[in-house]
């Protein structure tokens, strides 16, 4: 028996909206896991325009509520047009899905320990998406985690742990806007948490002085050579030293924390963009050596593309084999968006999706809200 599902996910990155259709078998018994398979994929443009009002808004500012409200429905109509877009590559129609799992945009992710309420939000209408596809859409998948006293995030590793579990030590790293690491212990334990920037600010320095997008293949970032004493001042965040559970986001990493940790210094512009590089390196690396002394390290998000900062990586690692997941079976642009149809499948299966383990809830529990179509 098979069973299809599309994930959307848009991360901190805010490049593209992922959607991924996959197919699920053995749905009659869900434990311990189901075989998947990708059907399609696709990354949906977000506008320059759009793009820049979710930056805006991950930022304290001015008509926040007002900008909130018409950015979600706005989002949610992408959101609806990415998940129509990925059927049609397939040749597959909406009455043929099983529901659609949306983690929608973040702009704001307050955990424990940064305000006296925590909270998390995510926008991107599940209304919407619901009503323009035909299509049960489940999202709001970090809020009851955090209404446990968990972090919320990061949620991957349970469906890491889910399709990417072995006999022995392995780690998954996705290295998106931000980057977090799932640890899978070869006696079954698991533990997961952000390790801190992943491509965010690697994006936002190329875009400031060559105009570029991203960094492609981390080209600028091997063309110069990290500078010792801001990648010290970079590194002594505290929160690199806090212990898991734990998680991050723009709020914590941004230009404003550049731009303090380098005041002072006189640095070029590439130097900064490889000492930028080395700290998501040495940030994830610094995990790797608390977890395991060797092992297989399997990397995704589009960090995974970055030659330069796979080859920073496999530096500080000597003893772990670091590849992609594209060589373990799941194409590596694609884990995430897979990762919350998975979640949306579990939500309707009425089984948990969180790993109290990884973000400091008090149980496991079903995550998400079911809109019906």
């Amino acid at each position: 028996m098979t069973e299809l599902y599309i994930g959307l996910m848009s991360g901190t990155s805010v490049d593209c909206i992922d959607a991924v259709l996959v197919e699920f078998s053995s749905l009659e018994s869900p434990a311990p896991s189901p075989a998947l398979r990708t059907v399609a994929a696709i990354g949906h443009p977000i506008n320059t325009e759009t793009r820049d009002a979710i930056l805006a808004l991950c930022a304290p500012g001015p008509s926040e509520l007002d900008r909130s409200g018409q950015l979600d429905r706005q989002l949610g109509i992408q959101f609806a047009e990415a998940a129509l877009a990925v059927l049609k590559e397939a040749n597959v129609a909406p009455g043929d899905v099983t529901a659609i799992g949306s983690h929608g945009q973040t702009v704001r992710h307050r955990p424990p320990g940064s305000v006296s309420m925590p909270f998390t939000l995510q926008i991107g209408d599940p209304n919407t998406i619901a009503a323009q596809t035909g299509i049960t859409t489940v999202a709001d998948f970090r809020r009851r985690d955090m209404a446990l006293g968990g972090q919320g995030a990061p949620l991957m590793p349970a469906f890491h742990n889910a399709i990417f579990r072995t006999q022995q030590d392995r780690a998954v790293v996705n290295i998106g806007g931000m980057a977090n690491i799932t640890e899978l212990a070869a006696d079954g334990a698991i533990r997961g948490y952000d390790t801190g920037p992943g491509n965010a600010l690697l994006d936002y320095w190329v875009k400031l002085h060559l105009g570029k997008a991203y960094d492609a293949d981390g080209l600028w970032a091997a063309s110069g050579s990290a500078h010792p004493e801001l990648l010290n001042r970079l590194l002594s965040d505290q929160f690199f030293a806090t212990p898991p559970p734990k998680s991050t986001g723009r709020e914590a990493f941004n230009p404003s924390w550049l731009e303090r940790a380098s005041a002072g210094l006189e640095v070029a512009p590439a130097d900064v963009q490889a000492t930028l590089a080395e700290v998501t390196a040495a940030s994830i690396a610094n995990g790797i050596h608390e977890f395991s002394a060797g092992g297989e390290l399997l990397v995704c998000g589009g960090g995974a593309r970055n030659k330069d900062l796979m080859a920073r990586l496999q530096r500080r690692l000597p003893t772990w084999s670091v590849a992609p997941t594209d060589q373990y079976g799941l194409d590596a642009d694609w884990v995430e968006g897979a990762g919350f149809a998975w979640l949306a499948r579990q939500t309707l299966l009425g089984l948990p999706g969180n790993c109290p383990a990884v973000t400091g809830a008090e149980k496991s529990t079903i995550l998400g809200a079911i809109y019906p179509a």
